[in-house]
């Protein structure tokens, strides 16, 4: 049978590349960890990590385990809060990934107030625009736009209603002018930014049931979306951005927007995870806190 300690012993380790370090954590000597690790790989009879004096890595059936093992630690968790009635404060760390325009711009704020009504909770926030690998990267959930392409995983939404919309800086209408439909875009800079491995340069509107695809082009690209809303600012060119990133750039001025009678792409922000199990009493919170802040931006979204 399965013992709860040697799964603590075997994340622990995994997460912190190191025995030693999970040892140490756990409060328990080098050879009570090392024999722990045995013990679940007899259990498991597999091999689970490689080891030598100077490293040490998962297997291919360490990685797969590892996914249940943090499953099976979270569930149980979840479990003792049930039975205490969901009433004790929570706590803990919280692991997330999250957009990098979003998280630095948005997010921020917004996980400072809710630390604030939950303040024996840690949040560890990993921000970029690369998808990020829930079974192999150390997070619990991730804030990502659009539905992942990976059907195993579980999304749930934030912000379905979430739209891009067209703008620039005031300053860059007022040296190269508006444009008033998706062709007139051809002879505008549009500052573009990486989706995965590839450029999203072809832009999409919609007018009543006619939908237009423009490819456009630009002088600046960057893998950080972030960066290009930067540029926009300082007057460099036009974007195509998620309106919960711009809308506080459009509010105070920083940014303008244009094209107003035509729709921009559906982008909804969804809450990712490998499995329902994942959905602890704190993201649960969270994912709460964070819809009714979404709502918020999108109840003065212009369309």
């Amino acid at each position: 049978m399965l013992r709860l300690d040697d799964l603590q012993l075997f994340v622990r380790t995994a997460d912190a590349g190191s025995l030693s370090a999970a040892a140490r954590a756990l409060d328990v000597s080098p050879a009570v960890a090392s024999a722990a690790l045995k013990r679940l790989e007899h259990e498991l009879e597999v091999r689970l990590l490689v080891r030598s004096t100077r490293s040490l890595r998962l297997t291919a059936e360490g990685e797969q385990f590892l996914a249940h093992a943090r499953a099976a630690l979270r569930s149980l968790a979840e479990g003792r809060e049930q039975l205490a009635g969901g009433k004790a404060a929570i706590s803990g760390e919280l692991r997330l990934s999250a957009p990098s325009d979003f998280g630095r711009n948005v997010l921020l704020p917004w996980l400072d107030a809710f630390q604030q009504e939950h303040p024996q909770l840690a949040v560890r926030l990993l921000l970029g625009d690369r998808v990020s690998d829930l079974f192999r990267h150390p997070v619990d959930i991730a804030l990502r736009y659009g539905i992942p392409e990976d059907s195993s995983l579980v999304a749930l939404p934030l912000a379905a209603g979430n739209r891009r919309v067209l703008c620039a800086a005031p300053g860059y209408f007022a040296r190269h002018g508006m444009p008033r439909q998706p062709e007139e875009l051809r002879g505008h800079n549009c500052l573009l930014y990486m989706l995965g491995e590839r450029v999203h340069d072809r832009w999409r509107f919609t007018l009543g049931r006619r939908e237009t695809s423009v490819m456009v082009r630009g002088n600046r690209v960057s893998d950080d979306a972030d960066v290009v809303r930067r540029w926009a600012v300082a007057g460099q060119g036009l974007v195509y951005k998620s309106w919960l990133d711009v809308a506080d750039d459009v509010r105070d001025g920083r940014l303008q927007l244009a094209m107003g009678e035509y729709l921009g792409e559906p982008t909804p922000l969804n809450l990712i995870c490998t499995h329902r199990a994942q959905l602890t009493r704190p993201v649960r919170l969270l994912r709460e806190y964070l819809q009714v802040r979404c709502a918020e931006v999108l109840a003065k979204a212009p369309w």
